[in-house]
């Protein structure tokens, strides 16, 4: 499996990690953490050196209940890191993380290469005719409803059933329009409990049968840290395990916050 990033062919046979850049003041873990251009470059020049291949930049937190944030400003927050980014690692792959059409175009426009959308084109319709029109990758997430109203949304006769009837209509729609480079990511999180996360993990392997690369995001999540009864800030070494777990249920890229560790998952794995 490859992606075609600005013409750079990334080789999907070996895991690849993708270092998180929140932007926001108010993402769950690191908000507010990188308020400050020095402060935001020191920490991406960390994740390239840690041997991310990709930084997934974020200007609109997508935790549960987050306050609505307009367009204007998160292409306001947005764009000027992609090009401060670029501007002092300008081999960077960049993603942005986002489901408004504009903010990815806006962000396309600026050097970025791949689009990150929490709901696969499903809170703005013109999200995949600006993909098939920019033609870059696009990861599509399970989601349903909103961050605001998402966690009141988690019932499900089978919720791996009903995932991967999800993503069979969403891959259709996406090739009907000509989108080449798709990546699936299960949403651990989003519309699902915690007991309903797990579920999902266990049966990863059985999201292949989409023959897509499929990205995994529960670096520092509550699945983890209400199960170990701790925080987001002591999460690093049960997200080590179940990025492990995933590695061996085949996914394809890991969606962290700590980079090092993430790259020694995929090391010691490979071994097996």
């Amino acid at each position: 499996m490859t992606l075609n990033c600005l013409g750079k062919l990334v080789d999907l046979s070996t895991p690849k990690v993708m270092g998180i850049l929140n932007v926001t003041p108010n993402s769950f873990y690191d908000g507010g953490r990188y308020s400050d251009d020095n402060a935001l470059l020191v920490q991406v020049e960390k994740m390239l050196k840690e041997g991310a291949t990709f930084i997934d930049i974020g200007a609109y937190s997508s935790k549960p209940k987050a306050e609505f944030v307009s367009e204007e400003e998160e292409i306001s927050r947005l764009v000027p890191i992609v090009k401060l980014v670029l501007q002092h690692f300008p081999e960077t792959l960049l993603s942005v993380d986002t489901f408004r059409a504009n903010v990815a175009k806006s962000a396309i426009e600026n050097g970025a290469c791949l689009i990150n959308d929490i709901s696969a084109g499903s809170l703005d319709e013109n999200m995949m005719p600006t993909v098939a029109e920019l033609q870059v990758p696009y990861v599509m997430m399970h989601m349903k409803g909103t961050p605001q109203t998402m966690q009141n949304l988690t019932h499900y006769e089978n919720v791996t059933k009903e995932m991967l009837f999800y993503f069979s209509e969403k891959v259709k729609q996406a090739r009907s329009l000509g989108i080449n480079d798709l990546i699936i990511d299960p949403g651990f999180g989003f519309a699902k409990t915690v007991e309903q996360n797990f579920e999902v993990l266990n049966n990863l392997e059985l999201f292949q049968l989409l023959e897509l690369p499929i990205l995994v995001g529960v670096s520092r999540k509550s699945m983890i840290y209400k199960t170990l009864e701790t925080s987001a800030e002591f999460a690093l070494n049960g997200t080590s395990v179940l990025n492990t777990i995933a590695l061996q249920k085949g996914a394809n890229i890991l969606r962290v916050h700590d980079v090092k560790e993430a790259i020694e998952c995929i090391k010691l794995v490979s071994q097996l």
